[in-house]
């Protein structure tokens, strides 16, 4: 079975008498180690596609299979879980706790998993000198640039060493330099750390740093094209 197992999937908002699909049937299976951009206008169900890969939202019917474990059949606390085991999130926004610095907003997903504090600062730190950092460690997010703060939500999405890496929007605030910067990250994470990772992006010149270009319009999916020279 594929890492990322999702089969005819139906997302519909329902509104007093109306009801709207933002996904209409979509199917789509992740390898292991794939680097898969999703593209797609507003309002095309790309955002309420990612929500359910992170399993921060249930589909409405389809099944939806992550390393072999049924989403559907998970309750809040087994959701929970399986975020903090096998998923690593970056966001357009950083989501950095403000008044934390660089290696306590990193610590953040191990205290959730009950890790002792020795080793939460020694897995931290590792991840902070793996984006570069070692030496903001101490710095809150305000004394940070846009590009650094990215840095220090890419260290906080691998410090558990979850396999899957979901990305959204994640170049969004940062100027072309830093994008690049941020952008060979991930590419670092595929193809040494052996990553999966699939991220959400309007830009065509980041999604071409990926593998794999996946297109929804009008919440389908209108086009898969796996990039053989990328």
């Amino acid at each position: 079975m594929s890492l990322i197992e999702i089969k005819n999937v139906f997302k519909t908002y329902q509104t007093g008498d109306t009801s709207f699909n933002a996904l209409n049937g979509v199917s789509l299976s992740v390898e292991k180690g794939e680097f898969v951009s999703i593209m797609g206008a507003s309002g095309s169900g790309k955002s309420t596609f990612m929500n359910i890969l992170g399993c921060l939202d249930k589909p409405t019917s389809g099944s939806y299979f992550l390393d072999g474990i049924d989403v559907m059949s998970l309750n809040s606390d087994q959701l929970s879980d399986i975020r903090n085991l096998k998923l690593g999130f970056v966001f357009q926004g950083f989501n950095l706790i403000s008044r934390t610095s660089a290696l306590e907003n990193v610590e953040m997903p191990m205290i959730y998993k009950g890790i002792p504090p020795a080793e939460r600062i020694e897995r931290a730190r590792n991840a902070l000198k793996i984006v570069g950092l070692e030496y903001r460690e101490s710095h809150m997010p305000n004394q940070m640039s846009g590009g650094q703060q990215q840095r220090v939500a890419i260290a906080r999405a691998i410090v558990n060493d979850a396999p899957i890496i979901l990305a959204d929007e994640p170049t969004g605030n940062l100027d072309t330099k830093t994008s690049i910067e941020v952008m060979e990250f991930f590419v670092n994470l595929n193809e040494k750390g052996g990553k999966t990772i699939i991220l959400v992006t309007h830009e065509p010149d980041i999604a071409e740093y990926s593998k794999r270009i996946v297109r929804f319009k009008d919440g389908n999916i209108i086009s898969d094209e796996v990039r053989v020279n990328a």
